[in-house]
């Protein structure tokens, strides 16, 4: 006599059989339909709300993420293909041009109020980047990305691939000394390029102050090592303006210490905060 099969058993088998089935027929709808193919999808998968500026995408998963393999450059420049030109010709945002992955640095599902850039050094690091961009060698997913975009969108950008020539943490030594930091930042040098291109030397990748740094005794009479003066010094203006405002009728240029204080440009010794330009 057969044995009786218990509830208990059969609701297990149901719920292991639907269990299968919707692991094979949830992905199947996805690929085929999209997002929208299962209803409250992407409610139930989203990280988190989308940033202001990709709001109006909603819950079209597909609109930056490709089947099985996650956010790709392909998608984004599908929407951002005017502004690449810019983005890898620019001294500032060259380096796009060999980096191979947005979501490196452009991280999404961070909330509405977030702009969808985390400037992450690691990613430049890891790219090769640095060497590439000296040599005008860049080298990989991107300009792919962009031949593929070509193909997407016609010959609109058509040239645009003979073109491509997180923040607050500091990397280690031996990743920051591959990153070409002057390639990015030379717009920002406030040193007038006078201490060359070596910035790790002083600064740390999470943020422009210098950790330990320490001016100069105020005796110092070495000021244009490092500073190099205002196109104003070299004009009739240092002859009729400064030197009357300061009292040093006979300065010189280079011998800003006769001026100026060492706490600030404006702080001018015997008269105190002055700014006059």
């Amino acid at each position: 006599m057969a044995r009786a099969v218990k509830p208990r058993t059969l609701l297990y088998a149901a719920l292991g059989a639907g269990g299968l089935a919707a692991a094979v027929l949830v992905p199947v709808l996805l690929l085929r339909g999209g997002s929208g193919a299962v209803p409250g999808w992407a409610a139930a998968t989203s990280p988190g709300p989308l940033s202001a500026a990709h709001a109006f995408l909603g819950e079209q998963c597909e609109a930056c993420h490709v089947p099985l393999r996650g956010p790709e450059p392909t998608p984004c420049l599908t929407c951002h293909a005017a502004d690449a030109p810019q983005l890898v010709t620019r001294p500032a945002t060259a380096f796009h041009a060999g980096i191979g992955t947005c979501a490196g640095c452009h991280v999404e599902h961070l909330g509405r109020e977030r702009r969808p850039i985390l400037m992450d050094h690691a990613v430049l690091a890891r790219s090769g980047h640095a060497r590439a961009a000296a040599e005008g060698t860049p080298k990989n997913g991107f300009r792919h990305a962009l031949d593929q975009l070509r193909l997407l969108l016609g010959d609109g950008v058509a040239d645009l691939s003979q073109d491509v020539g997180r923040q607050g943490r500091s990397l280690p030594a031996a990743q920051a000394a591959r990153l070409d930091c002057a390639g990015c930042h030379t717009y920002q040098d406030p040193h007038r390029r006078l201490l060359g291109r070596d910035c790790q030397a002083c600064h740390a990748t999470g943020a422009w102050s210098v950790p330990g740094y320490r001016h100069p005794s105020p005796r110092s009479e070495d000021c244009v090592q490092c500073h190099q003066a205002p196109p104003s010094h070299y004009m009739m203006h240092f002859e009729m303006m400064d030197r009357g405002i300061t009292g040093q009728m006979h300065a010189r240029v280079e011998q800003c210490f006769l001026c100026h204080q060492t706490d600030s440009w404006n702080n001018i010794r015997g008269l105190g905060w002055y700014k006059h330009h």
